[in-house]
């Protein structure tokens, strides 16, 4: 118990000092605090240029409320909880594989500094990638999974900064069901996932910008936003019980497992989801909501 203690301990010290580092001195190209924010202003300036709902404001509805979740999820999220849990969680599971005489190293499909590296960020990225594909599935299958992830589909005017609005324990669970397959490929350097994250949170911010492109011929390999405004519909269609258009980052799965629908040009929607004029509007009150139910 007290090895986990010190684990949780060194977590906190630990990301506070790197926080810290990120914020103060900014020397490194993969620093994630301004590149999320260079990646924020350079998506919103697109949004400013080419509108697609022209009527829709600059200062969109929420448009704050968003901008806090953005940071509160990306960093003091971190700060808060994930760290210490993914740190402590890790740990547990070498402890329990080596009471039974293994470790995660053996169960390693192949080390990725053994290819070369765009093949190893190619297959780093598919399987993150599709495994988030599956854990967002199980948000909007599982009931009470639904509950927190009720909390990003309270959108109801899309912008790049509703890409980060979400329940905390949504990361919980994408982390938890992550871990072990990205631990079977391991040994990828931070810049290694740095590279792949920015890609992420780029093509996040497009999806759900006030945009109206969807990349032509790519549109069936990444998500785009006029395919993930459908994902936000508020009346699913008759066929569709759970939800369409899963993808993160990639629109390929959906087009491979049959979860895709864009019937027409989605600009004018209603977002959000049934009952949702009773849902919270402010940050505490979603934060406790699935909580009370």
């Amino acid at each position: 118990m007290e090895k986990y203690l010190n684990i949780i301990k060194n977590a906190y010290s630990g990301y506070w000092n790197y926080l810290k580092n990120e914020i103060l001195f900014q020397n490194n190209w993969d620093n994630y605090f301004y590149g999320l924010i260079a990646i924020s202003l350079i998506v919103w300036g697109l949004e400013v240029a080419f509108p697609w709902r022209k009527n829709q404001s600059i200062f969109r509805k929420d448009f704050w409320l968003d901008t806090f979740y953005m940071f509160f999820n990306f960093f003091l999220l971190n700060l808060i909880i994930l760290i210490a849990l993914s740190n402590t969680a890790a740990e547990f599971l070498n402890d329990a594989l080596n009471t039974i005489g293994i470790s995660l190293q053996d169960l390693q499909v192949f080390n990725a500094d053994d290819l070369p590296k765009w093949l190893g960020l190619i297959i780093f990225f598919l399987v993150s990638d599709f495994v988030q594909w599956n854990t967002h599935r199980l948000l909007h299958h599982v009931p009470f999974l639904w509950n927190f992830h009720k909390v990003h589909h309270s959108v109801k005017e899309m912008g790049f900064a509703a890409h980060l609005r979400y329940h905390w324990m949504e990361p919980v669970v994408y982390k938890s069901i992550l871990y072990i397959p990205l631990a079977l490929i391991a040994n990828y350097s931070a810049q290694d996932v740095a590279i792949v994250y920015f890609f992420s949170i780029a093509i996040g911010h497009l999806n759900h910008a006030n945009l109206g492109w969807d990349y032509g011929i790519l549109k069936y390999v990444f998500n785009n936003p006029k395919m993930h405004i459908w994902h936000h519909v508020k009346t699913l269609p008759k066929h569709v019980r759970h939800g369409v258009n899963y993808g993160l980052t990639l629109s390929i799965w959906d087009y491979i497992f049959k979860t895709d629908y864009v019937p027409h040009n989605g600009r004018d929607i209603e977002l959000g989801f049934e009952d949702d004029d009773k849902f919270p509007k402010d940050f505490i009150s979603q934060e406790l909501y699935p909580l009370k139910k």
